[in-house]
């Protein structure tokens, strides 16, 4: 700040010796210009009538400096004066200290060691100058530099900061972040482990931790008794002690009282008395309660007195306020029922019982009409007294039938509830709810008697009509419905409660007749039919055992309401629906309908079938087959279906014959001959297997011919006819990646590595983004010790084939086996940077975790692949490691039904099951597994395809795959 030296500021109003226009300067006005006079210049002054200018003081130039009197400061005070302020803090209480500490603000600190080279002195040079407009200007000047320039590196200040925050909490984290995972775990801490955390140890002295109990005990009644006794001997001071004048007693020392002698000794048996009657009161209040019944234990009371505590925890003023609004409500509007029941509420809530039952009681009083009431105070009073209450709101709504139903409740006795009933259905016959309440407390005779009045009160109770068709005998029950029919002319549970009658009693004939019927009738009648609802009947009449009922009304509704391109979607959709809540003769029945009316449709036939498959017989699928491959001959998969199913069941000609059918049907088809070479081979009948293939070559050639006739040689240990069945197949199909693989296991199970490092070379030139072939071509570099090619050739794969879960999978394995974890864990993070969607890859990653860091790395990949098949083993493997069972069987089961066809979870399953599971558990697996027929998995693969496995069944390889299992995670 630049302030000019000569410049002198003062706060004190100046007086001048000039008198009248310099004093008028001063005040900061313009100077009044004096009346004209001879002495006066005859030039008028250019700076009269303007405005002073800045910092002007009257008479300075001419030296008349400003002066100052003692009214100007007021009078003088001594150093050791207070203050006018009585609360100024220490150090400013004396005219002294607030004098120094003025001085103290004025004086710059100009001391050497304030002082700096660069900045100069450390405080403000001119901060006891007048702050000017000029000053002001520059400080702005300054400050919008000082800003300018801050935005300049605004940015780069900020990244810099945020960096070293980074690195700051990388180095030293929070004790939160240290112990996420540990939180995370108390979420799996039963209460029982929580209990038996040992509390913290104690670090106070041992006085203090163990203090001596105070020891008090009952005094009896003979103390007090016999001290009251001697109390009387020395009621007055002895005149021997020498105290004279004492001898008058004080003035109403000696008042009547309990031990004032003359008045009567105290009587210890009134005071027992009254606590006896105290103690009765608060027993009194503690066992009554709304439902009537005794709250506390008669003999040991004191252990249930918690009784006594209100249950509201809310604030008292709360209470208060809503209190006084509703005591406003029932004055302003007595009649209005909802205020007293809130009323008796909030008391009851808060504690306060009997006050609540008399504001209800009042509020009966003033609302005697109100049902709600008289039902509020039924609740809030007693046993006896309730019935007494119910029986007054009888007496004022004789038509109430929930007080009637209220009052059959309080009847603790059948006979009672029943004369309850009755006296109830005297003055509201009509009222289907006490007819229903009344017939459910009666023996099956007494109940038709009763429901046969009952339909003769309420005709069109539908509940009331079906109800008594049940109990009547069929001639009966028929004539019942018609009556109810004629009654209730709209309602279809009659129709279909007169179908399911008919079919019970052996007339299937004529349920579909009442069904169409039922149809017309409703229809004539105004009746919208609502196709969900009488599909919804279907499913309950199935569940009941009425199949014709529900196949007729299934038969009868499923075409109502569909548009004719909806049909085949919206029938297989019913379908499913039905199979999911377990009505599975309606799904029967939708896809029977289904097939009448779409004959040739391939994919209805195939639901139907496998609907029957899952669902039905062997003998209901064949015959199911029969009719689909008439209807649709070239359908293979039906053909297949078919002999399949007749091969298992152990009928080979007839498998034979059906795959005939099918040749013929379908003439040079590879689905039709490999069926028939597999049927032969599994059969051992590798002659006619081979003279198949030969046929099949020769007439509908293609790969997977070829690459069946060179397994089929393979497995049966003629190796040099498979490799000349490979080399053929090679010169025709050398882009089908399977034939290359085959040539190279071969040559490496005859211990040829290099012919098969060939095969496998020639192979990817020809299949370049062939997965597995880069596998085995790995694993053999690997397998004769050379880490560093095998290295190269997944590097080289991965270029090759980006994104590919399964190469970086392998790469990160081959790292770990050679005991490169850290080399492993790298690619690993590689990997799911690029595939971080990956299931396999955050399942391998789970377990390349140490163990305490397990259980966050699979939360992190449940995150990402929820629903994953790999990610859910890896829990349950995670779980099973930890010896957690019951969670780990469901996250199993949640695989395998996620994800039936992979193999490595049955064999996991398995397993698990045989440590852990009982032998019901373990067969039940097993067969689950061998329904689902899975087809992939690394393990699974391994055992399924090795030539030596090549005839066993699903639970053989199994079994051997859990065998070879370890548990190593």
């Amino acid at each position: 700040m630049a302030t000019s030296g000569a410049k002198q500021g003062t706060k004190i109003v100046s007086k001048t010796s000039a008198g009248g226009a310099g004093a008028t300067a001063a005040s900061g006005g313009a100077p009044i210009i004096p009346l004209a006079s001879p002495l006066m210049g005859k030039k008028k002054k250019p700076f009269l009538g303007m405005p002073a200018p800045l910092g002007y003081v009257p008479g300075l130039g001419r030296g008349a400096t400003g002066f100052t009197t003692r009214s100007d400061i007021g009078p003088a005070r001594d150093a050791n004066d207070p203050v006018d302020d009585r609360h100024a803090p220490p150090g400013k209480r004396t005219v002294g200290d607030q004098m120094k500490k003025n001085q103290e603000e004025d004086e710059e600190d100009l001391n050497d060691t304030n002082y700096d080279e660069f900045n100069g002195y450390a405080g403000s040079l001119f901060s006891s100058g007048p702050y000017e407009k000029d000053d002001e200007e520059a400080d702005a000047i300054y400050a919008a530099l000082d800003k300018r320039m801050d935005e300049r590196r605004k940015e780069r200040r900020e990244l810099r900061e945020k960096e070293e925050i980074e690195k700051y909490r990388m180095e030293r984290p929070k004790i939160q972040q240290q112990f996420s995972d540990l939180k995370r775990k108390l979420a799996e801490v039963s209460e029982e482990e929580w209990l038996s955390i040992p509390e913290v140890g104690d670090a106070r002295n041992k006085r203090q931790r163990n203090p001596r109990h105070e020891k008090l005990t009952p005094v009896p009644d003979s103390f007090f008794s016999k001290h009251l006794q001697s109390g009387e001997n020395h009621s007055s001071v002895d005149p021997l002690q020498g105290l004279g004048g004492l001898n008058t007693p004080y003035p109403g020392s000696m008042t009547p009282g309990l031990m004032t002698p003359g008045t009567g000794e105290l009587d210890m048996r009134k005071i027992g008395q009254a606590r006896n009657t105290l103690m009765d009161m608060r027993l009194s209040q503690v066992s009554d309660s709304v439902s009537g019944q005794t709250v506390v234990d008669p003999k040991g009371y004191l252990t249930d007195l918690n009784s006594m505590i209100p249950t509201y925890g809310g604030d008292i003023s709360d209470i208060k306020k809503a209190r006084l609004l509703l005591k406003s409500v029932r004055e302003t509007n007595p009649h209005h029922p909802p205020a007293w029941i809130a009323s008796a509420r909030l008391e009851e809530v808060t504690g306060k019982l009997q006050v609540a039952r008399n504001l209800i009681m009042k509020g009966t009083e003033m609302c005697p009409k109100s049902e709600d009431v008289w039902l509020e105070a039924a609740r809030l009073q007693p046993g006896d007294t309730a019935k007494a209450v119910v029986a007054q709101a009888v007496r004022h709504m004789p038509q109430s039938v929930r007080v009637y139903i209220r009052a059959a409740e309080l009847e603790t006795d059948i006979r009672a509830k029943k004369r309850v009933l009755r006296k109830a259905l005297e003055n509201v016959s009509k009222s289907v709810r006490l007819w229903k309440a009344a017939v459910e407390l009666e023996e099956p005779e007494d109940a038709r008697i009763m429901l046969s009045r009952a339909v003769e009160c309420c005709p069109t109770s539908v509940e009331l009509w079906l109800a008594l068709a049940r109990l009547e005998t069929y001639e009966n029950a028929r004539r019942v419905l018609n009556k109810a029919r004629e009654n209730i002319p709209t309602d279809r549970h009659i129709w279909i409660t007169a179908a399911k009658l008919e079919e019970a009693n052996g007339n299937t004939q004529m349920v579909e007749k009442i069904i169409d019927r039922a149809i017309t009738s409703l229809r004539a009648n105004g009746v919208e039919i609502n196709r969900d609802q009488w599909i919804q009947d279907a499913e309950e009449c199935d569940k009941a055992g009425s199949v014709a009922t529900c196949q007729a009304v299934i038969r009868a509704v499923i075409g109502i309401g569909i548009e004719e391109e909806d049909r085949k979607h919206t029938w297989m959709e019913d379908a499913d629906s039905c199979v999911a809540h377990g009505a599975l003769e309606c799904a029967r029945a939708i896809y029977a309908h289904a097939l009448q009316v779409f004959p040739s449709k391939k994919s209805v036939w195939l639901r139907a079938a496998y609907f029957e498959k899952n669902h039905g017989t062997r003998e209901s699928l064949e015959a199911l087959l029969q009719r689909a491959v008439a209807h649709c001959p070239k359908a293979e998969v039906l053909w297949l279906m078919g002999a399949k199913s007749k091969w298992l069941a152990g009928d080979v000609p007839a498998a034979r014959s059906i795959l005939a059918l099918a040749f013929q049907a379908n003439p040079n088809s590879e689905e039709i001959w490999l069926a028939a070479v597999k049927l032969e081979s599994e059969n051992n009948e590798y002659e006619r297997a081979r003279r198949l293939l030969a046929k099949a070559r020769s007439s509908a050639p293609t790969a997977r011919v070829f690459m069946k006739s060179v397994k089929l040689e393979w497995v049966l240990g003629n190796i040099e006819a498979a490799q000349d069945l490979c080399t053929e197949a090679l010169k025709h199909y050398e882009d089908f990646p399977k034939l290359w693989m085959m040539r190279g296991q071969i040559e490496e199970q005859c211990e040829n590595m290099d012919k098969a490092r060939e095969a496998y070379n020639q192979g990817l030139k020809k299949c370049p983004h062939s997965v597995a072939l880069w596998f085995l071509l790995s694993r053999l570099e690997e397998r004769v010790g050379q880490l560093t090619r095998a290295r190269a050739i997944l590097e080289k794969s991965r270029l090759k084939n980006p994104q590919c879960a399964d190469l970086w999978l392998e790469s990160v394995r081959l790292e770990y086996r050679a005991g490169l974890k850290n080399i492993a864990n790298t690619l690993m993070a590689k990997a799911l940077q690029e595939c971080p969607n990956s299931g396999i890859l955050w399942a391998e990653a789970v377990f390349l975790e140490a163990r305490p860091q397990r259980k966050t790395k699979s939360v992190d990949a449940l995150k990402k692949c929820e629903h994953d098949p790999h990610v859910l083993l890896a829990v349950a493997k995670l779980f099973w490691s930890e010896r957690k069972i019951t969670k780990s069987r469901e996250w199993f089961l949640r695989t395998v039904k996620i994800e039936p066809d992979l193999g490595d979870a049955w064999a996991l399953f398995y397993k698990f099951e045989l440590q852990h599971g009982t032998q019901e558990q373990q067969e039940e697996v097993r067969k689950r597994c061998e329904n689902a027929e899975p087809r992939h998995g690394e393990l699974w693969c391994a055992e399924s395809k090795h030539v030596l496995n090549w005839q066993k069944k699903t639970g053989e390889i199994l079994e051997q795959v859990a065998s070879k299992i370890k548990n190593t995670f």
